[in-house]
C-alpha cells in the first residue's frame, strides 16, 4: 500500500470519555469487535466481550484491557438465539449493574449466486446478521430504558446500501440491519440513540480469504480515494464517537467508513 498514508494517527482516547458506563460488545473475539472492546476501554467502559466460539480470543482480550487498568469480562452467547442474548444481557447487569452501550457487530460473510444459494446459507447468515442484532437490542434495551438512557450502534455495511453480487443474504441483512436501526431510532427517542456504522473492505480475518492475492489487495486500496482499506480500529474508533456523548445528538445515522469508495447521500 502507498507509504505516505499513515495508519497510525490517532491517540489515545480519553478516559473520562465513558468513564463508568458500561459496554456489550458482540462478536467481541476478533476483528472490529476485538478493537472495538479496546477502544470502548480505553475511553473508559467497563467491556462485555461476547462471543460464540473462540474463549481464548475473547479471554485474551480481557486480559489486554484488564492489563491497562480498566475492566472486562467474556461471556460466550450465540446472539442468533433469542434465549441466549437475554442471559448475555443478564449477566452483563448481574456482573456490572447496567448496560450503558451496545455494539452490535457479530456477523458472518457466506453468499454464492442466488441460483446456488442453499436454504442452509441464507438462514445462517440472515440469523447471526440481522437477527442477532434485534435479539440483542431487544435484550438489552430495558436495562437502557429504567436508566435513562443508552447508546446502540450497529455494525452493518456497504453492502447494505448498494447490495453485492454474490452475497445477496449478507447484503440484505445489513440493509435489514440499517432499515432496523432507523426504525428504532424514533421508537427509543429521546433517552436511546440507534445508529449504524457501515465499513466498505476493512482489514481483518473475516476477509482474508479474499486479500490472498496480494496484487488484489493492492488493487483494491488503490482504488480507494483514501488509498488504503480501513483498520478495525478505524471502525471501532467511529463506533466510540457514536457511543460516547460526543455524538449526543446524533441518532437514525447511518456513518459510513469506506475512504470515499462509496458516496451515499
Amino acid at each position: 500500500m502507498p507509504s505516505t498514508v499513515s495508519q497510525n494517527r490517532v491517540s489515545k482516547l480519553p478516559p473520562s470519555l465513558l468513564q463508568d458506563r458500561v459496554a456489550v460488545v458482540t462478536g467481541g473475539s476478533r476483528g472490529i469487535g476485538r478493537a472495538s472492546a479496546i477502544r470502548l476501554a480505553e475511553a473508559g467502559a467497563k467491556v462485555v466481550v461476547n462471543f460464540s466460539q473462540n474463549e481464548d480470543a475473547a479471554s485474551e482480550i480481557v486480559d489486554v484491557v484488564r492489563k491497562s487498568g480498566g475492566e472486562a469480562i467474556a461471556v460466550k452467547a450465540d446472539v442468533s438465539d433469542a434465549g441466549q442474548a437475554s442471559l448475555l444481557a443478564d449477566y452483563a447487569l448481574q456482573h456490572f449493574g447496567r448496560i450503558d452501550i451496545l455494539v452490535a457487530n457479530a456477523g458472518i460473510w457466506r453468499g454464492s449466486r442466488i441460483e446456488e444459494m442453499r436454504e442452509e446459507t441464507w438462514d445462517e447468515v440472515v440469523d447471526v446478521n440481522l437477527k442477532g442484532t434485534w435479539s440483542a437490542c431487544r435484550a438489552v434495551i430495558p436495562a437502557m430504558k429504567a436508566q435513562g438512557r443508552g447508546s446502540i450502534v450497529i455494525v452493518s455495511s456497504t453492502a447494505g446500501q448498494r447490495g453485492e453480487a454474490g452475497y445477496s443474504n449478507y447484503a440484505a441483512s445489513k440493509g435489514g440491519q440499517i432499515s432496523f436501526a432507523k426504525s428504532l431510532s424514533t421508537e427509543l427517542a429521546p433517552h436511546i440513540r440507534v445508529n449504524c456504522v457501515a465499513p466498505g473492505w476493512v482489514d481483518t480475518q473475516l476477509n482474508d480469504p479474499v486479500f490472498t492475492d496480494g496484487e488484489y489487495k493492492q488493487q483494491v486500496a488503490s482504488a480507494i480515494p483514501l488509498q488504503r482499506i480501513a483498520t478495525a480500529d478505524d471502525v471501532a474508533l467511529s463506533i466510540a464517537f457514536l457511543a460516547s456523548d460526543w455524538a449526543q445528538h446524533v441518532t437514525g445515522e447511518v456513518l459510513n467508513l469506506n475512504g470515499g469508495s462509496v458516496l451515499c447521500g
